[in-house]
């Protein structure tokens, strides 16, 4: 059954609600399962929430028949995760998956689960390691470039909202869902239009995938980086090198670096592996009251409890031809510093599940293009660089540079002027941004933020703006084929989000899917 819309303020228990739209009575439904769930907030003083529902029915003929006819209800299949595809090829030495962020944990699951025995390498740390250092370096500003919110288990979205809302229409994604509650995310990741977990609930879920990893035979090395690839003319991929030092012999590597992994970046580059520059958006943290955005959103309903803390999606389209769009946005969490290079700031955004900070935070970014950096594959990076280096100079120790919407959009001295406390942890200097990002960053971002404040109230007059927000995806993508092999380096598998085929929690995992079945319809199993 699906569009099921029951009012803010009902009473009627599902059952009862189903029953009254299909005009029968509430006993002749033996049970109900929620497929789907979302609020509808357009009209202001009447907000809804709009189900799709699994029904198991007891109905004559008849009511059956006129059901169908009327199309108030339809058939329902679930759809089956297809068997992967086994070949026969030999592996010379273990499949090795590259990072343990979404991309890198679904394919070592996928491959584990199917007798590969992969090996895992990891550049940074478990994951309680991990958290202590993170938490080290908010405190005090000491950076580990080993062990920070981009490197670790988890990759870089253990320190986020845990968003898993994806635009790809994959059938697979049901399975992923489904495999990530199994690992401990909450149940109504399956059927929430917005699913999230939170970054305190995401833990939990990735310690359940790195045991179930380790349970069917894979093995997991932290601290362990790839810094070399050992490429051979005819038969393509032979070993790679890890930390420096070590020769590693594989002719099958999933790489899943994430998009912070500028080393090995350059370390394929270097190797003449086919990548690409491509585009990506940079810009700021922007940062509410929460309760803003809920009265923007809800209106006369802003507190009410069964709505939670609200969230937005916003995009203009500016006359030069850039889009200035919000990006990961974090209700009720706070602004982190999420630098992975020593001398280089950049902030990002979290939310722990229950959303319960008090404030709001969004990317607030706006698209830049090759054209913006043509210095060829890495352009992108060294354009990344710059600005984080520009916004660490500006501010210094990890504190970042900030200002006021309103200052930036008037054109007056920076201040931080706003009617709340910033959640950012390492303190914030009163800076102007259009000292640190360049003109045609800063020139949409305005005439955004005042097309913004028309369609938010208070968006620009109430906002804060931290700087800056560089790392919204790769800058460039590690070209593959059908096949989900490098085009020129036979046994590679570029993947997720840092390889440029992927943008968050979900489809990053997904791709990290696809590419252990590539790689399996290739190899036989590893014989250990």
């Amino acid at each position: 059954m699906n569009n099921l819309r029951v009012g803010l303020e009902s009473r009627r228990t599902l059952e009862e609600a189903a029953a009254r739209q299909l005009g029968i009575v509430p006993q002749k439904i033996r049970r109900v399962t929620l497929l789907k769930k979302a609020i509808d907030a357009r009209r202001k003083k009447s907000i809804t929430f709009v189900y799709h529902l699994l029904l198991d029915l007891e109905l004559t003929n008849g009511e059956r028949s006129r059901l169908e006819k009327k199309q108030l209800i339809l058939p329902y299949k679930r759809a089956q995760t297809p068997k992967p595809q086994i070949g026969s090829e030999k592996l010379h030495g273990r499949p090795l998956v590259v990072g343990l962020g979404p991309a890198g944990l679904m394919a070592a699951l996928e491959l584990a689960e199917n007798g590969y025995h992969p090996l895992v390498v990891e550049r940074g740390r478990d994951l309680a390691h991990r958290v202590k250092d993170v938490e080290t370096f908010w405190q005090t500003g000491q950076l580990d470039p080993v062990s920070n919110v981009q490197f670790g288990a988890g990759g870089a979205g253990t320190f986020s909202d845990g968003k898993l809302t994806t635009r790809v229409n994959d059938p697979i994604v049901g399975h992923i869902l489904e495999t990530f509650v199994a690992a401990g995310a909450p149940e109504e990741i399956l059927y929430e239009q917005k699913p999230h977990v939170g970054t305190d609930r995401l833990r939990i879920m990735v310690t359940g995938l790195i045991h179930r990893i380790k349970k069917a035979g894979g093995e997991i090395r932290y601290e362990t980086q790839v810094t070399d690839f050992h490429l051979d003319s005819k038969k393509g991929l032979t070993a790679v090198t890890l930390n420096g030092r070590e020769r590693l012999e594989t002719n099958g590597v999933i790489l899943c670096c994430g998009h912070s992994a500028r080393d090995t970046y350059e370390a394929l580059y270097s190797r003449g592996v086919n990548m690409e520059a491509k585009a990506f958006a940079v810009g700021v943290r922007i940062e509410h009251s929460q309760a803003l955005i809920n009265k923007a959103q809800y209106g006369p309903f802003a507190a009410h409890p069964k709505l939670g803390a609200a969230d937005y999606a916003l995009i203009y389209h500016d006359a030069s031809g850039r889009a200035v769009y919000s990006f990961c946005m974090c209700p009720g969490g706070e602004v982190v510093a999420s630098s992975s290079e020593i001398g280089g700031l950049v902030v990002n955004g979290m939310s722990p599940y229950k959303r319960d900070t008090g404030r709001a935070n969004s990317a607030l970014v706006v698209a830049v293009t090759p054209d913006d950096f043509p210095e060829g594959p890495l352009g992108g990076m060294v354009f990344q660089r710059r600005y984080e280096a520009l916004a660490y100079r500006a501010a210094g120790a990890y504190r970042a540079p900030a200002q006021s919407s309103r200052s930036f959009v008037d054109h007056t001295a920076p201040d931080l002027s706003v009617p709340f406390k910033t959640t950012y942890r390492r303190g914030l200097v009163p800076y102007d941004l259009r000292k640190i990002l360049p003109n045609f960053v800063t020139d949409p971002l305005e005439n955004g933020l005042r097309d913004f404040e028309r369609r938010l109230p208070g968006f620009s007059r109430e906002g804060l703006m931290i700087g800056v927000e560089t790392r919204t995806s790769a800058p460039l993508r590690i070209v593959r084929g059908e096949n989900g092999q490098s085009l020129n380096c036979r046994g590679l598998y570029p993947c997720g989000e840092g390889a440029g085929y992927a943008g968050g929690i979900t489809s990053a995992a997904m791709d990290g899917f696809h590419e252990a079945r590539h790689f399996m319809a290739r190899f036989a199993p590893t014989v250990v």
